[in-house]
């Protein structure tokens, strides 16, 4: 196991925030069927939430330094770095 890797495995899981909680009241009232929203609509709603190629994530800023100091080092962007790390 290599160092960020190390770093990976010791972030604490974080409870949800008021943003999470709000998209999971949202998520709760489209599954409601009597709200007069029809299914496909309801999987059109899940499928962009799903699926919206975007991901908000907390860190801890030490490896936040470290994936950013990782990523010039490899002469590319942070999101290039993580997309290449995750594809592994």
């Amino acid at each position: 196991m290599n160092e960020i890797e190390k770093k990976l495995a010791a972030i604490p899981e974080v409870e949800p925030d008021k943003n999470d909680i709000e998209a999971i009241k949202r998520i709760k009232i489209s599954d409601d069927k009597s709200s007069g929203v029809s299914l496909d609509e309801i999987e059109l709603l899940r499928t962009e939430r799903e699926y919206s190629g975007k991901i908000s994530l907390r860190l801890p800023k030490s490896l936040h330094r470290d994936l950013i100091q990782a990523a010039k080092r490899e002469g590319i962007s942070l999101n290039q770095f993580l997309l290449y790390k995750l594809a592994r």
